[in-house]
């Protein structure tokens, strides 16, 4: 049986979509990346891996995957011609409306797999604002945490690997062998902040910034030695991960 939700019948909604169930809804975004990679990046990798998690444990779990957003906020990326993004407001009004439409169904569980690091702090608010509007149990994952966020990335990007580089272009050389360039990547490392204890990428003090303001290119990182092997070890740990986060959000309660 598939577990997308698009391909039910409306009136098996009611039917198939339990208290239990686990509504999985990827968001990506369609956005520059560098001259070495599509728009498409984190569209493609929250996709996936949402399918990938789907295909994994969706029967045993009761989840029910939802469209991907392939558009959400950019707003980093709008000086260069192509990006796509809502607003804020217009990104906090599509999310509202899908928890509504969500809170419909008998589901009570909403998960956010966000492919887009710029989402990731309004879409930690998001959360609280579907928990008080509509009482869904809500979720934010990521098929890889943000190095801006605490997440990890490679020694040699000096942990700033940020967008468009060594482990992104890899994934998606894995997932869509074919559409990388990576003859036109460059190392686009912004070395001013390395010494920085604070005010850096993933460090203690946020700061606000366009990506380009390091480099015109727009991405942030060393993609130069990406390769699909690679990728595929990440995505692969990836959705491991994943699916065993799926089974703690499946019996989560707030301790009463």
């Amino acid at each position: 049986m598939s577990r997308r939700y698009e391909d039910l019948p409306g009136p098996a909604v009611t039917a198939q979509v339990t208290s239990s169930s686990i509504m999985l809804l990827p968001i990506g975004a369609t956005e520059q990346h560098g001259p070495h990679l599509p728009m498409s990046v984190d569209t493609v990798i929250a996709h996936e891996t949402a399918s990938a998690v789907v295909d994994a444990c969706g029967e045993r779990l009761d989840i029910w995957q939802l469209p991907t957003m392939s558009v959400s906020k950019s707003n980093e990326h709008c000086w260069a011609p192509g990006t796509l993004s809502y607003s804020p407001e217009t990104m906090a009004s599509a999310l509202d409306d899908i928890g509504r439409s969500v809170a419909s169904t008998n589901a009570e569980r909403l998960v956010l797999l966000n492919g887009h690091g710029g989402n990731t702090t309004m879409l930690g608010t998001i959360l609280r604002e579907l928990r008080i509007r509509f009482g869904l149990k809500t979720f934010l994952m990521h098929p890889s945490l943000p190095p801006a966020y605490g997440g990890t990335s490679t020694s040699d990007e000096l942990g700033m690997g940020i967008h468009g580089g060594l482990n992104e272009t890899s994934v998606f050389m894995h997932l869509r062998p074919g559409q990388t360039r990576l003859e036109l990547a460059e190392r686009r490392v912004p070395e001013a902040l390395a010494d920085n204890a604070h005010v850096r990428f993933g460090g203690s003090v946020s700061f606000g910034w366009l990506s380009n303001d390091f480099n015109e290119d727009g991405y942030i990182g060393d993609p130069t030695a990406a390769n699909a092997e690679l990728g595929m070890k990440l995505f692969e740990h990836s959705v491991a991960e994943l699916v065993d986060a799926m089974s703690e959000v499946k019996a989560f309660n707030f301790g009463h």
